[in-house]
Order: structure tokens, then sequence, then C-alpha cells
């Protein structure tokens, strides 16, 4: 038998976990996509946090999110191992995947992602990775994950592109 609903009774939304690639992003631009998105929290999930990037490496970075108001927090055990970055620059992104998956299977990584899940429960949370394409990094394989186990719904931020939208949600 079916309960009624009471007047007024929303069901709760799922948490939402964001995602960006700072590829093709000057550090201006990135910035104003996080505020316009609403995100209060940058989770990097890079191995190793410097880039060739000005502004992206973690000090300049990290300097940058306070100007803006916005957290950060690194989590290395959630990068990329180094056959998968070198994966990726081949231009393998399957190997990558596979490669990474292994590795989030770690007692390392599944505890992190598991502090993960509590970090990003209030919302508001960001992925960071370099690659612009979410389908080429593994930042889509942690917020697939954080969707399967707890329940997250995913949205992958995005400069403007020829249709003119910014941060639509992924296609699952």
């Amino acid at each position: 038998m079916a309960r009624a609903r009471r007047p007024g009774y929303t069901r709760p939304m799922p948490p939402e976990i964001a995602t960006i690639g700072y590829e093709a992003l000057p550090p201006p631009d990135f910035l104003a996509l996080l505020r316009e998105a609403g995100i209060r929290r940058l989770v990097d999930v890079r191995a190793l946090a410097n880039s060739r990037r000005p502004g992206y490496a973690k000090r300049a970075l990290s300097a940058a999110l306070e100007g803006a108001g916005i957290a950060y927090l690194h989590l290395p055990a959630l990068g990329t191992p180094k056959e998968g970055r070198e994966a990726v620059r081949a231009g393998r992104p399957a190997e990558m995947r596979r490669i990474y998956l292994r590795h989030l299977a770690t007692a390392p990584a599944q505890e992190a992602l598991a502090g993960l899940a509590e970090f990003a429960r209030p919302g508001g949370v960001c992925l960071l990775c370099l690659e612009a394409d979410p389908t080429h990094c593994h930042r889509t394989l942690i917020a697939e994950a954080l969707g399967e186990r707890w329940g997250f719904s995913v949205r992958h931020l995005a400069a403007a592109g020829p249709s003119g939208s910014r941060g639509a949600p992924a296609r699952r």
C-alpha cells in the first residue's frame, strides 16, 4: 500500500558534484565560471598539483581561489598514476580509463573517495583536473563513482562553446 504524501512534500535533490578542466581556460575565466556555477570548494584531483600553465600550480591556484572565496583541497590519492597520464598524452583515453579504474580500486584511493563523498555532500564542490574534455579525464570516473555509490548527480562545467551554454549537466 502506497503512503500518501503530505501536501508540499518534495523529494530531496541528490547531492551534486561538478567537474572542470582548466586546459582551455585563462585563470580569470576559470574563476568566473566557478563563481557563476556556485562553487564554494574546489577539489584538485591531480596526482601532482603543478602545471606549466600560469596560475594552475598548487600555490598560485589556492591563493587565487582563496581571493575568490573558494576553498581548496588537494587529494593526490585520487590522481592518475604516471602510466595513466602517459596514456592520455599519447591519445589513448581507453587505456587511461583501465589504468585509473585499477588505481581507484586501491585502499588509499577508496579511502580518499569516501572522504570526498562526505566533503561534497553539502554541495558547491567541483573536481579539478587539466583535461578540457571530461570524457578523456579521470575526474569523470571519480564523479561516476560518487554517483554510483553515494547518489551524486554530475555536472561538467565548461567554457561557453558554440551553443553559448555553460556548465551543462552531464549526460549519463
